[in-house]
């Protein structure tokens, strides 16, 4: 066998070709090798880790494993010097920004939960409108701990310029994940004919939904890490016709090439910039959207999976955007909509 035994400390991946038709096969580097065993807090041994067919083997020490007793081992292995499991998905150390909360079903809160579940320190930002709301959001969050609590309009340069600070003194000074949930438009340009959307409508929409975007990366760019990672929410209508969304798929379309923009602009200082196209889920600001429960009963009947998304699946995707699972992708827009995205014509049975 090409692959030598090893001892077991600290513990080793031992992968050899010698069972492998060399027909066929497709060969995983030494490089990628070592950068996999080192993510599961081990060590590879050898050259390559060979993944042709059903016919693979691999060798642990000096035993040769088929392909699921392999695997088998493999997961038992992906665990760190202590023996405890490492996540695939590990924000522990992280320190998240979290914009937009108004309520226990708001998506923002949804992700909120999923990346302290996943480990991270949670700042949370929250629109001033009242001391009341101060209350409530602070009631609601006290579960996740936040080590940062501030107010903040974005349309105002002093509270942009506030929550800075705040990073800077409560912080130390360090911001590894961005969660962007800002979006508003008038009621009123929320139904009817899009073509009577007025000047001042459109600027609103486009300003808090989209804009708000560059104003908060700018207010916190400063603060980010190396590694930083930067996530806001979009919806279909950015790229279909959605009824009576109007004048907020202009906003959310200006908002999806922003993240490609500032995907390109700070991509080179490892900083990543991803949207999420959530399907129609019932929160305080899609209520403002004329027909939202019979476009939620329509994602019902005609999505592949025939059920609309929940917060905590949206929260889940947001915490693997903004994890080093997710280390090679940026500027992109994921659906996460049980398929809606991708049908051209819906049936119902």
């Amino acid at each position: 066998m090409a692959c030598a035994h090893a001892p077991r400390q600290p513990q080793q991946l031992c992968f050899t070709s010698a069972l492998v038709p060399a027909q066929g096969a497709r060969s995983i580097g030494k490089a990628v090798c070592a950068q996999r065993a080192a993510a599961m807090g081990a060590k590879c041994a050898s050259s390559s880790l060979l993944l042709p067919n059903s016919h693979v083997a691999f060798q642990h020490g000096a035993k040769p494993l088929r392909r699921t007793r392999a695997i088998r081992a493999i997961r038992m292995m992906a665990t760190d010097e202590a023996g405890s499991a490492t996540p695939l998905i590990d924000l522990r150390g992280k320190k998240a920004l979290v914009t937009g909360i108004a309520n226990n079903k708001s998506i923002a809160w949804g992700i909120a939960q999923s990346l302290k579940q996943a480990g991270a320190e949670i700042g949370i930002s929250y629109l001033p409108m009242s001391d009341k709301v101060e209350s409530k959001i602070r009631s609601l969050t006290e579960p996740l701990a936040p080590t940062l609590f501030v107010p903040l309009d974005v349309q105002k340069p002093e509270d942009l310029e506030a929550l800075g600070k705040s990073i800077a003194s409560e912080w130390g000074g360090q911001v590894d994940i961005v969660v962007h949930c800002l979006a508003f438009a008038n009621r009123d340009d929320l139904t009817g004919s899009f073509m009577k959307t007025s000047v001042e409508g459109w600027n609103t929409a486009t300003t808090v939904s989209a804009h708000s975007l560059l104003s908060l990366t700018n207010a916190v760019r400063p603060y980010l890490t190396k590694s930083a990672s930067i996530v806001t929410l979009s919806y279909l209508g950015a790229v279909k016709v959605v009824p009576n969304y109007n004048v907020m798929g202009v906003a959310k379309a200006a908002l999806e090439a922003s993240t490609r923009y500032l995907a390109s602009e700070l991509g080179p200082d490892g900083i990543r910039v991803n949207a999420i196209s959530a399907g129609p889920i019932r929160t305080l600001a899609s209520s403002a959207i004329g027909g939202i429960m019979t476009m939620i009963k329509h994602v019902e009947s005609v999505s592949p999976l025939r059920r609309t998304v929940s917060q905590k699946q949206v929260g889940d995707t947001a915490a693997f955007l903004v994890s080093d699972a997710s280390a090679g992708i940026t500027g992109q827009v994921i659906y996460v909509d049980s398929g809606y995205e991708i049908m051209g014509v819906g049936f119902t049975e």
